[in-house]
């Protein structure tokens, strides 16, 4: 079972603004090929380190949020810590 969560423009302010623990998010997309050759070292990285939450997000079904964070080329990962991007 994966320990990535997959975040939406709606559940994006519970699960990682609101967060305890710091948030890397990777934002990404399926017919990206460089984004499906990290997949894996981003789910090892969610199994090593439990100190921090890992999550993934579609930049093609979340639009609203790749464009507030001006995500303009995938992959591209943002580290959040009590709420702000670091």
């Amino acid at each position: 079972m994966s320990k990535v969560i997959e975040v939406t423009d709606k559940n994006f302010e519970e699960e990682v603004l609101d967060s305890d623990i710091p948030v890397e998010v990777d934002f990404w997309a399926p017919w990206c090929a460089p984004c499906n050759v990290i997949s894996p070292i981003y789910e090892n990285l969610a199994e090593e380190y439990k100190d921090f939450k890992f999550c993934k997000m579609n930049v093609d079904e979340n639009k609203q949020t790749a464009m507030k964070y001006r995500i303009m080329s995938i992959p591209m990962q943002i580290f959040f810590v009590n709420g702000k991007k670091v």
